[in-house]
């Protein structure tokens, strides 16, 4: 029988347990230790490097798990990621080390699809610029977009993908998908024009991303990519900032062939005061808040302890990866 009091676990998502005390709860009552992380921000490599020594679980946030990190890990056991990507884990290292990967594959991803449609209706209608106006006492007339008789692209059709395309299915735009593993059956049932990559970038009006940060997709909206959007067209981003280089971006911007973009997601977070983005009105940006919902940090949460703890224990995860 494992004594899981010996046991301590790291947890460094700072919205764990935050609208559910029983979840840390919980876990202090079945290990022996429990470490939160209280920098409020996820860890750097070099600081994960210093802490992740002497633990045998660790609920994950955004951290930087690299192969030097994996190794420094004399106990380790379990890295439970609280959220579906796994983008900032080094699996191989994890293999060679024998520690065991888990997600929560779902748990925000209707979240996740809520705020993109919110994004797309705030940006097309300039919800945002009519806000900052009036709040400075101005009564701007300004000039909107309709969803209605648009075509929205869907890059990525997967869980957080069908979720979009079934919230945006009343609005009368026409939904069309690309994905390289595209469920059919889905896109049929949800009414979704399946599409070539060339396709869906030519001719959406609107093009939002839901891709996972592999070495396929890392930098793949370039310059290029945006220059063969349809002009006048609006990209949405809540999947992965090292997807977008965002000086094409702001470049696409400036030059008129896009109307405008929101990102929740950046290459650096929180982006650089600097970045050029931050100063487009054009431009929506968000701080990575798509999983930041009471459901979707509940079912990351529990999924994230239930995955753990079961490792621990000897038994098998309900959601392994590796």
């Amino acid at each position: 029988m494992i004594n899981l009091k010996t046991y301590r676990v790291l947890v460094t998502p700072t919205s764990f347990g935050i609208n559910d005390p029983s979840l840390c709860i919980e876990l202090e009552d079945e290990v022996g230790e429990v470490v939160y992380n209280t920098t409020g921000r996820p860890f750097e490599a070099d600081q994960l490097i210093k802490i992740i020594p002497g633990f045998d679980g660790y609920i994950a946030g955004l951290d930087a798990i690299t192969r030097d990190a994996i190794f420094v890990a004399d106990r380790l056991k379990v890295i439970a990621r609280y959220g579906v990507g796994i983008d900032k884990v080094d699996l191989d290292g994890a293999r060679e080390k024998g520690i065991i990967v888990t997600n929560t594959p779902n748990a925000n991803a209707s979240s996740v699809a809520e705020l993109t449609v919110g994004l797309i209706i705030a940006l097309i209608r300039q919800i945002h610029v009519a806000n900052a106006a009036t709040r400075a006492g101005k009564w701007p007339r300004l000039h909107g977009t309709s969803l209605e008789g648009k075509t929205v692209g869907i890059f990525g059709f997967g869980a957080i993908g069908q979720r979009v395309a079934r919230r945006l299915q009343n609005f009368g735009c026409k939904l069309i998908a690309y994905d390289p593993y595209l469920d059919l059956e889905v896109a049929d049932e949800l009414k979704v024009e399946v599409v070539t990559k060339e396709d869906i970038i030519q001719t959406s009006d609107i093009l939002s991303l839901h891709c996972p940060a592999v070495d396929e997709t890392r930098g793949m909206v370039n310059s290029d990519f945006l220059a063969r959007m349809k002009p006048g067209s609006y990209f949405i981003n809540t999947s992965r900032g090292e997807i977008l280089n965002e000086v094409a971006l702001y470049e696409a911007i400036q030059k008129g062939h896009l109307a405008g973009a929101a990102l929740d997601v950046f290459s650096q977070q929180p982006p650089d005061p600097k970045n050029p983005l931050l100063n487009l009105p054009q431009v929506i940006l968000t701080p990575h808040m798509g999983a930041h919902t009471d459901s979707a940090t509940y079912q990351m949460g529990w999924g994230a302890l239930q995955n753990c703890l079961a490792v621990l224990r000897g038994e098998e995860p309900p959601n392994r990866v590796v």
